[in-house]
């Protein structure tokens, strides 16, 4: 009888003992589980919002783009506010936010005056990067056409790197991974 309760005891105390030791792999899981499927739906998000601006992008008209000028053309201006709209509304920026508090710097980056690029930073933490191309053309366009490339760039921080160092004091993974989308149309007008 007192043999019976002495395994007992021990096998209670391994039980515990093995709990202890797979605990803290176990959090480690689900933090890498819940951290990567957050990267991937903001990379979702974001390429939602790359679709929604080239399809705005591709129906305005380009006749304000002009190569000589190092003013942005004002039809470019409804594709920002449509990215930066979707980004809002599905939290990868603050929600609710308007671009009025925001500073948004667009730069010529080429392309005969057909490729602009739009630097969104003081309304959220990381800027928002997109770059418009109204020029590109496909690879292998068939008969010649033109179209619209817009590019949607955005930072995710890692909450691993916070986690692994309660494990491993001095592991360093990287605090961020910068998320970038493509989606491109043919142009309408």
């Amino acid at each position: 009888m007192r043999r019976s309760v002495r395994v007992r005891t021990r096998s209670k105390g391994s039980a515990l003992l093995e709990f202890a030791i797979v605990l803290p792999l176990l959090v480690v899981f689900i933090v890498g589980i819940y951290d990567f499927s957050g990267a991937f739906n903001q990379k979702q998000k974001i390429g939602h919002a790359a679709q929604e601006g080239a399809a705005v992008a591709g129906a305005q008209p380009m006749t304000d783009m002009d190569p000589s000028s190092s003013t942005p053309p004002d039809s470019l201006q409804p594709v920002v506010e449509v990215i930066f709209k979707s980004l809002s509304a599905n939290n990868v920026l603050p929600p609710g936010g308007s671009m009025g508090g925001c500073t948004v710097t667009p730069t010529h980056v080429g392309g005969f005056g057909l490729k602009w690029s739009y630097s969104i930073s003081d309304c959220s933490p990381d800027p928002l990067v997109i770059v418009i191309d109204r020029g590109w053309v496909p690879v292998d366009p068939g008969p010649v056409t033109v179209g619209t490339r817009v590019t949607v760039s955005h930072r995710y921080h890692w909450r691993f790197n916070s986690v692994i160092q309660l494990l491993v004091p001095g592991a360093a993974y990287a605090p961020f991974t910068d998320l970038s989308e493509t989606a491109t149309v043919h142009n309408q007008m």
